[in-house]
């Protein structure tokens, strides 16, 4: 799937930007990806409560087709029951490791009966911003991730909670690829989410950002999903 990307060329006080082309053939969705034992459990517990029975391993990744990847401001669902996950998603690139934002978009309906399929159905939104790996490694776990969903007509805070309660890319990166391995161009991985305030819930307009306090850059999404019937 091809994506195109803004990136900074250079740091804050000397801004630039260039456009960066890429095409992601190989798509892993990483679950379960929290640092903490007990940030893990309340996020399996979160979905249980909808039915989701709980993972076989920790973390655990999915294969998602990468035709499903968009960058567009609307996407088509169907029924009522997705909703969205803000979550960091790095891609390789010309032998280069990148980072940009993505939603983990899924039928939670469905999820309580193969979270494989509940994430392969629903398309995964993805920001237009992308930031290079090297320029956030050193202080990675102060970058902040944030979603809000519109509910009754105003948007409320859905997500928060910095990258230090998620596993590192080079760990997931580590777990997923064979030993030995690197990351081939076309790869890109969404890589864990934080916990959603209040419970997991549908809306139709959601909104996230990652935000690189020390840089002072900020990556931003929003999209709004349009229900199609479900008939039978």
């Amino acid at each position: 799937m091809n994506l195109s990307f803004t990136l900074p060329t250079s740091l804050p006080e000397n801004p630039g930007t260039a456009t960066l082309e890429v095409d992601i053939d190989h798509l892993v969705i990483a679950g379960w990806a929290g640092r903490d034992p007990e940030a893990i459990m309340h996020h399996i517990s979160e979905l249980e409560a909808l039915g989701v029975p709980r993972p076989s391993a920790v973390p655990l990744f999915y294969r998602v087709a990468a035709n499903q990847l968009t960058q567009k401001n609307c996407i088509q669902v169907m029924g009522s029951s997705t909703s969205g996950e803000a979550e960091v998603f790095i891609f390789a690139h010309q032998g280069e490791m990148y980072v940009s934002l993505a939603s983990d978009h899924t039928d939670r309906e469905l999820e309580s009966y193969s979270v494989a399929l509940s994430k392969q159905i629903c398309v995964k939104p993805v920001a237009s911003t992308a930031w290079r790996m090297s320029d956030v490694t050193g202080h990675w776990d102060q970058l902040i991730l944030r979603a809000w969903i519109k509910e009754e007509g105003e948007f409320r805070l859905y997500q928060e909670g910095p990258l230090s309660g998620l596993r590192k890319p080079e760990d997931l990166l580590n777990r997923y690829l064979t030993e030995g391995e690197t990351p081939a161009n076309g790869l890109g991985m969404t890589c864990g989410t934080v916990a959603a305030l209040g419970g997991i819930r549908p809306a139709s307009e959601f909104r996230m950002e990652l935000v690189d306090e020390l840089l002072g850059r900020t990556i931003r999404h929003g999209y709004q999903s349009h229900e199609l019937p479900v008939i039978s």
